[in-house]
């Protein structure tokens, strides 16, 4: 009983006496339903900052898009192939961030709960396992984003484990792989579903001309 009352106090926060608040000033513990907030705006904050990273790649892509268009309608296969390719490539990153982001919205979901129902213990293992797989999923793609979802997984790893210690649970399965997996999959089908949304499927694209038969130089983009 007394574990938890400790445990409702840490997530709480508990009124404190002037001696209590002086000695806080420096100390860097924070209250659970703090720790989790603060979490919960930096996934909101990545998710926003991804919406505006996608709607550049649309634009890039709607302009790509129109070059394949125009160098099939003057017959330059070379050109139109080469564009192709780079449409292909932009999309493979779109992708990578459409998945990301639909799984950033799902772990914002989560904290979210976590924080209305204050289940720490049961609910917050699963999201820690999602960060750590998004993290790995986009470090390559927006190192800047890989290393803020770094610090989210070690706020929430912190948090985990003093919930633990308060209820007196040892750390056990702080990932949860399968549960992490499944969120990571979900993502993917409902990425491909807003890939089909936002990016038209191109024109058929013959093979590029050999070498020799087409002049023709993509203009510097």
């Amino acid at each position: 009983m007394s574990s938890f009352k400790d445990f409702e106090k840490a997530w709480k926060g508990k009124e404190k006496t002037v001696g209590e608040i002086i000695k806080g000033a420096f100390s860097r513990e924070k209250p659970l339903r703090l720790r989790l907030a603060m979490a919960h705006y930096k996934i909101n904050s990545m998710i926003r900052r991804l919406e505006v990273y996608l709607e550049r790649l649309k634009a890039r892509d709607r302009d790509l898009f129109e070059r394949v268009v125009d160098a099939l309608i003057s017959k330059d296969r070379t050109r139109a192939a080469m564009y192709a390719n780079e449409v292909a490539e932009l999309r493979k990153v779109a992708k990578s961030l459409l998945m990301v982001q639909v799984a950033l919205e799902q772990i914002s979901l989560r904290l979210e709960s976590i924080r209305e129902l204050g289940d720490v213990a049961v609910m917050l293992a699963p999201v820690i396992g999602v960060v750590k797989e998004v993290r790995s999923a986009i470090k390559g793609v927006l190192p800047e984003i890989g290393i803020e979802l770094g610090e989210v997984h070690d706020m929430l790893q912190e948090t985990m484990m003093e919930a633990g210690e308060m209820l007196g649970v040892g750390p056990t399965s702080i990932y949860t792989t399968p549960d992490a997996r499944k969120v990571l999959e979900e993502a993917k089908v409902i990425a491909e579903q807003r890939m089909k949304e936002s990016f038209p499927a191109l024109p058929a694209v013959p093979p590029a001309a050999k070498a020799g038969e087409s002049q023709a130089t993509a203009e510097n983009y």
